[in-house]
């Protein structure tokens, strides 16, 4: 469904990301898959690699500075875990960035949720397909 393999950022503290992103995306489906600690890291930080059927495609990690204007789109079949994403970042502490809706700017079928992460990350959830 996606040609994305991996995507890593840095984040300000990677245990209240973890946290987050746990939850967040458990409705999606994409798991905690491995985490790698600070003695194993290029930068003394601790790295958490997150995805589905045990391929880490999502990395974040802390000890550098975390980038301004960051986006992520993960992509979903259904629209029902838009909603619970939403729901669900929201409830770890994130920050409404769009509710669930259609987003005609784009095409008459975008139907996605739009939330700020602990570090401002602007994390989104499309569903392409037809109600």
């Amino acid at each position: 469904m996606t040609i994305l393999d991996h995507i890593e950022f840095a984040v300000s503290d990677a245990e209240t990301s973890r946290r987050f992103y746990e939850a967040a995306l458990a409705p999606l489906e994409i798991l905690l898959v491995i985490t790698i600690g600070p003695e194993r890291t290029r930068t003394g930080g601790s790295r958490h690699g997150f995805g589905k059927e045990g391929y880490p495609c999502l990395w974040i990690h802390d000890h550098e500075a975390p980038g301004t204007g960051t986006h992520i789109a993960f992509a979903t079949d259904s629209r029902a875990a838009v909603d619970a994403f939403h729901r669900e970042a929201v409830a770890a502490g994130g920050v409404d960035n769009g509710p669930p809706g259609i987003r005609l700017q784009y095409h008459p079928h975008y139907y996605a949720a739009y939330v700020l992460d602990p570090d401002g990350v602007n994390v989104e959830v499309v569903c392409q397909r037809q109600s």
